[in-house]
């Protein structure tokens, strides 16, 4: 309905006398109604027809770059500005940002004064244009204020907006290709606009039931719940449709289609229906939506800042990749930090690599769980390999201190672990000097990594294959390969290796992303951010000025 209206609206308003052919009489006088418009609210917010115009700073300042002139005088331009508007939602955003309404009701409107209202035709377009871009490059949500820690600029990527946005508007085929541009944002982009599409269908069929809990269903069991668990795996697509000849039988069939679940879902592949596949199945169509769309908001965020060659985290799906020349090159399982010890999300540049590295304790670390084991046990700085060391970096001899009555506010050392294999960072450690003391490191505690949720460190990122990766940022470098590694690791001394260039490192939050397939994977949003985003991109249409200094003289 809504998209056989939307052609009907376009053919009429296509064929109307508002976008007649411009004589030269007519291009003089549309200039100076823009001009009136424009430059009698100087300093007041500007407003068309009673609807205010957000960005009118930047628009007044377009205008007069361009001499007043109307930018939307093509009708296929005019066309796939109302399709790009139309399309935001396919990519989670809402086309009433971008005032939709408002122009149907402009384009609309019965001819009065032909001049004025064909120059306030151009503003209002030329306003719902810029907000478009404003969220397809920077995203609508405004990442810094989701988290403190983010440092990832917001910055245009063109000196002048202004003349990058008047050679934009010279022709439907340039528009064409900026907007391809802009949303051209990567597999991961396209993958969850495709998982997006798949699951609003969804919706539009009613969604899926909700399965009752109950006792653990293992394969060749029957169950009364296996009719719907055998649905819910038909409408996602993991089963055919069809019963078998005993329909609450869990069968091989329907085993194979609710490991794919697990997989997909991040649960134990084990084929066991338990509590966690069932709150995972039972999770609504439109909480999946609302997942995608947050994470679509994420890409958004970061893809046009990204360089050529940078490692990324993602803490919520627990792992770490290489990327060299927009593909992943190497990727491995990581821990992260527990919910009451999140790893911070933000962004910084490996400068080099420590081998055999020692542990200084951080100040939380130091007063909520060393301090307290210490006055437990007063062997435990000789089992774990500490030393008290002060401010210089000498050793103190720990038994002249007073454990009794320290507190973390007032000791006046510091306390570090040697280096050696059960050293609370393994055995290298991939530094980025940050004033969270994250980085990412080897663990003692490689079992960790058979678990499938791994939110078990302090803050920091333990790696499975940290030495994979140290070769692979190394580059070579003096030969450092296995052999040379175990050299020095026997050795047991402290070395920092420096890499031949930094590399952009960034620790990133998805819980929606790509399989090698392409299928979306889903993550439990281990520390609750995804709401802020989803209630981010339900509220008003407001402008936040980028990053970039020259930005200040044109907003």
């Amino acid at each position: 309905m809504f998209k056989l209206f939307f052609c009907m609206f376009i053919g009429l308003f296509l064929h109307s006398s508002v976008f007649a052919k411009i004589s030269s009489s007519d291009t003089e006088q549309f200039s100076q109604q823009l001009q009136i418009q424009l430059d009698n609210t100087h300093n007041k917010t500007l407003k068309i027809d009673q609807h205010p115009i957000i960005m009118s700073n930047f628009i007044r300042q377009f205008y007069s770059r361009t001499h007043y002139r109307i930018v939307w005088k093509s009708k296929p331009m005019i066309e796939r500005l109302l399709k790009a508007i139309k399309d935001s939602a396919y990519v989670g955003l809402s086309p009433k940002d971008y005032d939709y309404q408002t122009i149907k009701k402009a384009l609309g409107t019965q001819i009065k004064d032909y001049h004025k209202q064909r120059a306030n035709i151009d503003i209002i377009l030329t306003d719902a244009f810029i907000r478009l871009v404003y969220h397809l490059r920077f995203g609508k949500v405004i990442a810094s204020e989701m988290s403190q820690d983010w440092n990832i600029k917001r910055e245009f990527q063109y000196k002048d907006p202004i003349a990058k946005l008047a050679q934009v508007l010279r022709s439907k085929k340039t528009l064409d290709q900026f907007l391809q541009e802009l949303t051209d944002l990567g597999v991961l982009y396209k993958g969850l606009i495709k998982g997006l599409a798949f699951y609003q269908k969804i919706e539009k069929r009613g969604g899926w039931q909700n399965i009752p809990q109950g006792s653990v269903i293992k394969p060749s069991m029957q169950d009364v719940r296996i009719p719907l668990i055998r649905k819910r795996l038909e409408i996602n697509g993991y089963l055919e449709q069809g019963l078998t000849a005993d329909q609450n039988l869990y069968d091989n069939t329907l085993e194979a289609a609710v490991k794919k679940f697990q997989y997909h879902y991040n649960l134990d592949v084990d084929g066991i229906i338990g509590k966690g596949s069932l709150i995972q199945m039972n999770i609504s169509v439109s909480q999946r939506i609302e997942q995608i769309k947050a994470n679509l908001e994420r890409v958004r965020w970061v893809k046009t800042s990204l360089s050529d060659e940078f490692v990324l985290v993602n803490v919520a799906g627990y792992k770490v990749y290489y990327v060299q020349n927009n593909k992943v090159v190497w990727q491995s399982k990581v821990q992260v930090g527990k919910e009451y010890r999140q790893t911070p999300i933000f962004q910084d540049e490996i400068e080099y690599i420590v081998l055999n590295p020692t542990w200084t304790i951080p100040p939380t670390i130091l007063s909520q769980d060393i301090l307290p084991k210490i006055k437990k046990d007063p062997f435990y700085l000789k089992k774990k390999n500490m030393i008290v060391i002060d401010a210089k970096g000498k050793e103190i001899n720990s038994s002249t201190i007073e454990w009794s009555s320290v507190t973390a506010e007032h000791f006046p050392y510091m306390i570090r672990q040697e280096p050696g294999p059960k050293n609370a960072l393994g055995q290298v450690k991939i530094m980025f000097p940050n004033k969270h003391f994250v980085y990412l490191h080897d663990t003692p505690h490689k079992e960790l990594f058979d678990k499938t949720n791994r939110d078990f460190s302090s803050g920091c990122i333990r790696v499975e294959n940290p030495f994979e990766l140290a070769q692979l940022l190394l580059k070579n470098t003096e030969q450092w390969n296995n052999t040379r590694f175990k050299t020095v690791l026997e050795s047991q001394q402290l070395k920092n290796v420096p890499l031949p260039n930094k590399v952009p490192v960034l620790l990133l939050y998805f819980t929606a992303q790509l399989d090698k397939n392409g299928q979306i994977n889903f993550f439990e949003d281990i520390y609750k951010r995804d709401q802020k985003i989803i209630d981010g991109l339900k509220e008003p249409f407001r402008w936040v000025i980028p990053d970039k200094e020259s930005s200040n003289r044109l907003y």
